[in-house]
């Protein structure tokens, strides 16, 4: 379970994160990253999952951010301070065991941070 304070809840900041991130995808997610121009240190950085019906039925989708919110956790401390992350789950999720799915996420984050 990501904290309070590290999850992204508001609909406006997901859609700017979406629209002015960086993108990295692979073949089961596509991650969005926005740091603002002057990050604050201090501020945490939060996380916002997206899994829709595409990804199958509710049980295939609630399996798939259980296992995305505990592996997003692990990375919050590489994050910038005041990052906003979106973490878009591909239909391929449904099927990809939680290793698989926590290399994609680390190598799309590699590649939207550096």
């Amino acid at each position: 379970m990501l904290p309070a304070a590290h999850r992204l809840t508001e609909g406006a900041a997901f859609r700017e994160a979406v629209r002015s991130g960086r993108r990295a995808g692979s073949r089961t997610l596509v991650v969005h990253l926005r740091v603002p121009a002057d990050p604050d240190p201090a501020a945490p950085a939060r996380v916002g999952l997206v899994v829709s019906r595409a990804v199958g039925g509710a049980v295939h989708r609630t399996r798939v951010k259980r296992r995305l919110r505990h592996l997003a956790r692990e990375h919050l401390a590489s994050l910038p301070g005041s990052a906003v992350l979106v973490v878009r789950a591909l239909p391929a999720a449904a099927d990809a065991s939680s290793a698989e799915l926590g290399a994609d996420l680390g190598r799309c984050l590699q590649r939207v941070i550096a």
